[in-house]
């Protein structure tokens, strides 16, 4: 289990651990981690939260299925919205759940990955069937437009990363960064990183109450 959040991390774990056969057998707290454990513990299920410090879920699970495909992965999200789930599902993970699911839910959840099949909150289910029935297609986010890589480089600027930190956590240049920033800043005409938080927040991607 894998959550920048102490209380969600050891929460979920209790409930996990209640359950016969399930045993949790590691926790993180960064995308790193995440990968850190799947290759020392390897477990059936890696079960990471999709926005935390580092490189985020979406790229701990490509790196993760890349290293161990046997690995099912579950992310775990506070965002409704339907940008990460196509994200995270490409990337490789099995199933997608909300910090809101029930404990039922989260159980339902792992038994299906471990089957071999996938799984999304119903919440999430909804919404992506309303939107499908209502004729909106699920690219309209302008973010959903953006490349993996683009949208790993934006969620780490939103939250305040200067682009050689970036360049460090993505293991890039410092100029290979900031090619995809002003990439990022054309195709949403703007010019700056503030005009990127905003522009964030106003298509609900980022919550400006997370900032420090």
């Amino acid at each position: 289990m894998v959550d920048d959040h102490d209380l969600v991390r050891m929460g979920i774990s209790r409930i996990l651990n209640d359950i016969d056969d399930f045993n949790v057998v590691g926790t993180g707290s960064s995308g790193e981690e995440a990968i850190t454990l799947a290759k020392t513990l390897n477990p059936d299920v890696l079960m990471i939260d999709v926005k935390m410090p580092g490189i985020g879920g979406v790229e701990a699970t490509k790196r993760v299925k890349l290293a161990n495909e046997n690995i099912k992965i579950i992310a775990v999200t506070s965002c409704e919205d339907d940008l990460y789930p196509s994200k995270l599902m490409r990337a490789g993970a099995s199933a997608y759940l909300t910090k809101r699911a029930t404990p039922d839910e989260m159980i339902e959840a792992v038994n299906k990955v471990v089957a071999g099949k996938t799984y999304m909150s119903s919440e999430i289910a909804q919404q992506l069937a309303l939107k499908s029935s209502a004729g909106i297609k699920g690219d309209d986010s302008p973010f959903e437009k953006l490349s993996d890589r683009e949208l790993q480089v934006v969620m780490l600027a939103i939250t305040g990363k200067k682009p050689n930190e970036i360049a460090e956590i993505l293991n890039v240049s410092a100029k290979t960064v900031n090619s995809f920033r002003y990439r990022v800043f054309e195709k949403f005409r703007i010019s700056s990183d503030v005009e990127l938080v905003l522009f964030a927040v106003k298509h609900k991607i980022f919550d400006v109450d997370t900032l420090e």
